[in-house]
């Protein structure tokens, strides 16, 4: 019941950006942080280049140490230009390095922050500096519609988004009297005054979850926008169930502080929230048959406008219970790993949490 009815409303699965253009253009320059990214950056580039904003943009892609084309695919890019690192200084997550040299070599007053395999609609750019102007915001973030198309993605992509929506209501996010603050880090766009407002992205070097912590930074003394967009998609593909086990499993204890109470906290809620409900129809007697049966009923109708947005059958709903087991494991996967001393690996790279 709390879920439902005072949680932010988190499961409407929205707002949503729609195309506009402000009267103002201020100039833009778009950071795109890339490792190993060849078999989408060249889409990645033309969608950026044909962006139909009406004032001045410049592309930079910066290339992350990268051991296959990206580079040179970037480079023959026309206006665009590639700025090339080799290895990180301590202490400093790869994207944060990347993203900070580019920082450095940008003028423009707005950053657009967007990963190297996002593909933007041509309308994309000015939707975002319109949010941002109209409503007089810092940061303007969306969650892009994630690939869905193998059976992995079919089962747990929507719930991925369903479930971060549920740790981080967008009602709440967007509210300036909330403290909860979150970004999605596909798309960010950011005043150049509010990241040196908060000491630069240096000031969250080594931030595994990057976009939420740059949210929270700015949020402390400013006004942030998350939503869901319309028009930018991700090009990155999860074809199996272990590849999404792996994306979970990288920053989830992360996401929990590192902390064993959090841990045992959402497990005990999510066993409570999506097992003890089926469990109880199934076998409960009397009334906590009459229980179950009410909260699966809520937890169905919940999920169905994010089925809705990902075009998925709603017979999916039925399957909640084993999502959220699978992702329960995923999350003490998690933090068995950093217990072991394994920490985070991402294209290559190891992190410790």
């Amino acid at each position: 019941i709390y879920l439902f009815f005072a949680h932010g409303r988190f499961w409407l699965s929205r707002p949503q950006l729609l195309p506009a253009v402000s009267e103002e253009s201020p100039d833009v320059d778009i950071i795109v942080p890339a490792r190993n990214e060849s078999q989408t950056i060249e889409s990645v580039i033309a969608s950026l280049l044909a962006q139909d904003y009406p004032g001045n943009f410049q592309v930079f892609v910066v290339d992350d140490d990268s051991t296959d084309d990206t580079a040179a695919l970037a480079a023959a890019a026309p206006r665009v230009q590639v700025l090339r690192l080799q290895g990180k200084p301590p202490g400093w997550s790869g994207k944060l390095w990347a993203l900070s040299r580019a920082v450095r070599a940008s003028r423009a007053p707005l950053l657009l922050l967007t990963d190297a395999d996002i593909l933007h609609d041509s309308a994309h750019l000015s939707c975002l500096v319109t949010q941002l102007l109209r409503n007089r915001l810092d940061l303007v973030s969306e969650m892009v519609r994630l690939n869905c198309s193998s059976l992995a993605e079919c089962a747990l992509v929507p719930a991925f988004v369903y479930f971060f929506q549920m740790l981080y209501p967008f009602a709440r996010v967007n509210n300036a009297r909330s403290k909860t603050a979150a970004a999605a880090g596909g798309t960010v766009l950011i005043r150049r005054e509010a990241l040196e407002r908060i000491g630069g992205l240096e000031s969250i070097r080594g931030a595994l979850i990057d976009d939420v912590a740059l949210a929270q930074s700015v949020k402390k003394a400013g006004t942030i926008f998350l939503g869901h967009s319309g028009l930018a998609s991700s090009l990155r593909r999860y074809p199996a169930f272990v590849d999404i086990w792996r994306m979970i499993s990288r920053t989830a204890f992360t996401q929990l502080r590192c902390s064993a109470w959090a841990l045992a906290f959402t497990l005990a809620g999510l066993i409570l929230v999506w097992i003890v409900p089926p469990w109880s129809l199934a076998f409960g007697p009397g009334w906590s048959r009459v229980c179950g049966l009410a909260a699966c009923i809520l937890a169905i109708v919940s999920y169905l406008p994010t089925l809705t947005r990902y075009n998925r059958p709603y017979l999916w709903t039925l399957a909640l219970p084993l999502i959220a087991l699978f992702y329960m494991a995923a999350t003490l996967a998690s933090a068995i790993d950093y217990w072991r001393g394994k920490g985070a690996t991402w294209k290559d790279r190891a992190y410790q949490s």
